[in-house]
């Protein structure tokens, strides 16, 4: 419990002062209420004795309704303070996740899910930062309270207060074994709750694929069975969690039942008074009461607990290291020097021993099978992950020694996979350029071929295009992507041939676009049709993750070899038609 603090308090951070004042306040109310409790004894006394003296009655209910009002007055503005305090470290811990997953390398983050994602930024973030403050209050109530109640009722009778510190020990196993208990619940219905949240995402947006190829009821069955999966584990977590909760409950009633038996022995013994003995019942009672909650709230902290472990996870992943010194390049030639690259958890190179440079301004191919690589070449690029060996340089300047944003702003991206926000699409536009005005975001749109289209719908610029871009055609995105990079003018321009899934006019449009983005840059091209790339000044022909061939176009036919093969495949596959 006071470890779950102690990493609450390190997550504060800055808000960790606010906090603790929260703490001192806690402990202030704490404190008045054992005075409270202690003053019930004598107003007890009071009322009992004979004659009543009213006088004193009056004055401890002055100073007992006084007490109550403070107290409540303490108890409301550290609630207060709490919650405003939480919100503000949830809003922190989440920037701060953000900020983390901006830095995280590209391979990291491509090997979590969307769902997975999802709950740590919202559930995980909620479930160990928004109770803070209650876990503040019930650490001291679990604590501060029964000792003060012990310390009552060693003035009353000192022998019952032995009595009462009896189910400390007790208590202490239970709560052990509640912990152990659930925390092994809790993080299967964690791991059932990230499952759930995935299979969702997945099925909303796989939708359209499902509804065309009849897959609709298969899907949705496995998302029945995730969800039934996770009430399964949900509905046994429950029931483990109740066995405790009684036996504490259990032990509470026998605890409170021994008080009672001993004092009604100590009246019979006339070492104790019935009044004696009906105020420490109920201060008995009070006692515990903490206790319970302590048991209660056990899952709480493993809750917390687990939250904490999956936030720390990620935050704990180094961002790519930046060598010193630090350069920026002055041209934007590139070249890999005997670069061998493998995927994290894998045995496979991805690509072995690469060597090839790409002078200012060429345009480059690269073709070969799926898995062979071409992929990869291009994230490397753009540093989606370190080189195991070899080098990758840009400008002569080894990428490493560039900061990310530097080594980002020097890279513009066109993939067939377009990635629009559901923002308007003159935000869209101007994401490339944050500070770029309206007059160049239209110009930018102009050279992409998509004023025209934008101009004619309802809100022009301002119109919202819905999540990923739902709202615009496969050409439309297309040309808002370019358009994009357009007016970001970055020197080096990655195409993953974006005109081969679209139709006829949509390819003419977004091909014109292209053309007027890759003017006076370095380009690299993964082509998938051999004709698109005859003009390349350089094809690169991969296979298992090595260069077999390199040349221009003719050089490579002559060559009678693996472009060679390709080309005449490509070729005889035009004349393909369907039959009738």
């Amino acid at each position: 419990m006071l470890k779950t603090y102690s990493r609450m308090m390190t997550v504060a951070g800055p808000y960790k002062p606010q906090l603790q004042k929260t703490l001192r306040l806690s402990i202030l109310a704490s404190i008045i209420q054992g005075i409270i409790f202690a003053l019930f004894f004598p107003l007890l006394l009071t009322l009992t004795a004979q004659p009543i003296d009213s006088r004193q009655v009056w004055i401890l209910l002055v100073i007992f309704g006084l007490l109550v009002f403070i107290e409540g007055c303490i108890r409301w503005q550290e609630l207060n303070f709490s919650w405003l305090t939480s919100s503000k470290v949830a809003h922190d811990t989440r920037l701060r996740l953000a900020k983390q997953l901006r830095q995280m390398p590209l391979q990291e983050l491509n090997r979590r899910r969307a769902g997975d994602l999802n709950v740590i930024m919202s559930g995980n973030v909620s479930e160990s930062v928004m109770w803070i403050g209650s876990l503040t209050t019930l650490v001291l109530q679990t604590i501060v309270t029964p000792l003060v109640i012990v310390l009552v009722t060693l003035f009353i009778d000192w022998r019952l207060a032995l009595a009462l510190l009896v189910s400390f020990p007790l208590a202490v196993p239970i709560y052990r074994y509640v912990r152990t208990l659930s925390k092994r619940i809790l993080k299967a219905v964690s791991a059932a709750d990230v499952e759930t949240a995935s299979r969702v995402v997945e099925y909303a947006q796989g939708l359209p694929v499902l509804r065309a190829t009849k897959q609709v009821g298969v899907r949705s069955q496995h998302l029945q069975t995730a969800l039934e999966h996770q009430r399964q584990v949900q509905a046994r977590g429950q029931r483990l969690a109740n066995l405790p909760l009684m036996t504490m409950a259990t032990l509470v009633e026998v605890g409170l039942m021994v008080v009672i038996g001993l004092g009604v022995l100590f009246i019979l013994q006339g070492s104790l008074s019935v009044v004696a003995l009906f105020a420490l019942v109920v201060i008995a009672m009070r006692f515990s009461e903490p206790l319970s909650l302590l048991v209660a709230y056990a899952s709480v902290f493993d809750l917390m607990e687990i939250a904490l472990e999956r936030i720390e996870t990620v935050m704990a992943i180094p961002p790519l290291p930046v060598q010193e010194p630090l350069a920026q390049p002055t041209r934007f030639d590139i070249e890999f020097d005997r670069v061998s690259f493998r995927y994290a958890e894998q045995t496979e190179w991805a690509l072995q021993d690469v060597s090839f440079q790409l002078p200012v301004r060429s345009l480059t191919a690269l073709v070969g099978p799926s898995g062979s690589g071409k992929t990869t070449i291009t994230r490397l690029i753009s540093r989606f992950a370190d080189v195991q060996k070899g080098t990758i340089r840009l400008g002569g300047i080894d990428i490493q020694r560039m900061q990310p944003a530097e080594l980002m702003r020097c890279i513009s991206v066109v993939f067939q996979d377009v990635y629009l926000f559901d923002d308007t699409i003159l935000n869209n536009i101007r994401m490339a350029k944050p500070d770029a005005t309206n007059a160049e975001v239209e110009a930018a749109a102009r050279i992409a071929n998509c004023h025209e289209f934008i101009t004619r719908l309802p809100n022009g610029y301002e119109t919202r295009i819905g999540e990923i871009g739902s709202a615009l055609s496969g050409g439309e995105r297309q040309r808002i992507s370019i358009a994009r990079d357009i007016l970001k003018d970055a020197p080096i321009v990655l195409l993953d041939e974006p005109t081969s899934a679209l139709d006829t006019e949509s390819e003419v449009a977004v091909q014109a676009a292209i053309n007027r983005l890759v003017e006076n840059k370095t380009v690299i091209v993964i082509a998938h049709r051999l004709s698109t790339v005859v003009g390349a000044d350089l094809i690169l022909v991969l296979a298992d993750g090595q260069v077999i061939e390199r040349g221009a176009h003719r050089e490579l036919l002559a060559q009678q070899g693996r472009y060679a093969a390709m080309w005449a495949v490509q070729q005889q596959s035009q004349g393909w038609r369907i039959a009738a």
